[in-house]
């Protein structure tokens, strides 16, 4: 068909009247933009929709879909973003489209209050799901067989993705760049987007509550966060790095997930596998040497927390996602900034 990329990884935006513009652009954005010269993959992003006349969004904003749904078999990821009215009717030919692509196995991901579309395919009936924080009880109500779990920024079932609220769709599009093409390819995108190639924690943090009472401790856990991701090299503990904030391990603790969504122990252990996964990517250093400065001390430990976390070892890791090796010498064993895999302040 004109037009397209032979060879590129194929992602269709589903597109119908009252998708949220945020959300369009999103994935516009991940997925739309040729970075290629920076060594991204090459990605080839149709707007298809029940016909190719413009759709209308909030704003005054339309969108000009340059596919119909018939396009979506040729689709290796399907995408729907969130409704400015969560509770909009899908139109049936889209309905009927997501299910087709979903019974041929393609991947599906929905942005915060896409998982309503999904819902109303049938396609979440059974299933776990996320969605915004404040929707949570509203996609409960009206769609009692979907098992809505609150806290989290997306979850997977069934090769089906959903998204917590706004900014966490930047999180599920991004991983599912990580999932397929690697984590140095999700780490392009992000810093040409400025934003972390990935945060912890589930969306239990950004929940309304109460200003904390005292933001000197906000302050001082983001710099323990920063001290950590220069040091990942070095046998950190909670009780190090609650003494560096001045509490005690207990208090620390709690802060900490209450800042952050996640325990300390769990988001330390978060970075060093996207320390590992960097080193894997980018140099060939032998495997002992990788665990070292990602801060598992053994390579039997890493390979324990790559087969729990990503379901496969880091050999296969590298086998799969290495790029031209570059030089070892200048990854740091210092300071460990080049390795770390978030943004100094990780949220």
């Amino acid at each position: 068909m004109t037009g397209e990329k032979e060879h590129a990884y194929r992602v269709a935006l589903v597109a119908f009247p009252g998708i949220r513009a945020f959300d369009v652009s999103v994935i516009t954005e991940v997925w739309g933009t040729d970075r290629t010269d920076r060594g991204a993959p090459s990605f080839d992003l149709r707007r298809a929709a029940p016909d190719t006349t413009p759709v209308p969004m909030r704003g005054g904003l339309t969108l000009l879909p340059d596919r119909t749904l018939d396009w979506l078999p040729r689709a290796d990821l399907v995408v729907i973003p969130g409704l400015d009215d969560h509770l909009t009717s899908a139109p049936i030919p889209v309905l009927d489209a997501l299910r087709r692509a979903h019974t041929r196995g393609t991947t599906i991901a929905a942005l915060c209050g896409g998982a309503f579309t999904l819902a109303q395919a049938g396609l979440l009936d059974g299933r776990r799901a996320i969605t915004h924080w404040n929707l949570i009880d509203l996609l409960r109500a009206h769609h009692p067989q979907v098992t809505v779990v609150p806290d989290a920024l997306f979850i997977e079932d069934d090769n089906i993705w959903t998204a917590a609220g706004t900014a966490a769709g930047i999180d599920l599009c991004l991983h599912l760049v990580r999932q397929t093409h690697g984590a140095e390819a999700a780490a392009t995108i992000a810093r040409s987007m400025v934003t972390a190639p990935f945060r912890t924690g589930t969306q239990v943090q950004f929940i309304e509550r109460p200003t904390p009472r005292a933001d000197r401790d906000s302050d001082a856990l983001a710099a323990v966060r920063e001290h950590a991701l220069r040091h990942l090299h070095e046998p950190l503990t909670v009780a190090d790095l609650a003494a560096r904030a001045g509490m005690s391990a207990r208090s620390f603790a709690r802060h900490f997930t209450a800042e952050t969504g996640t325990t300390p122990l769990r988001w330390l252990l978060d970075q060093r596998i996207a320390a590992a996964q960097k080193l894997l990517e980018r140099t060939d250093l032998p495997m002992p040497e990788v665990a070292r400065r990602a801060g598992f001390g053994s390579e039997v430990t890493m390979r324990q927390h790559f087969a729990t976390r990503l379901a496969t070892s880091p050999r296969a890791y590298r086998a799969a996602f290495s790029t031209t090796p570059l030089p070892t010498a200048p990854v740091s064993t210092g300071t460990g900034s080049e390795v770390a895999g978030s943004s100094p302040i990780a949220r």
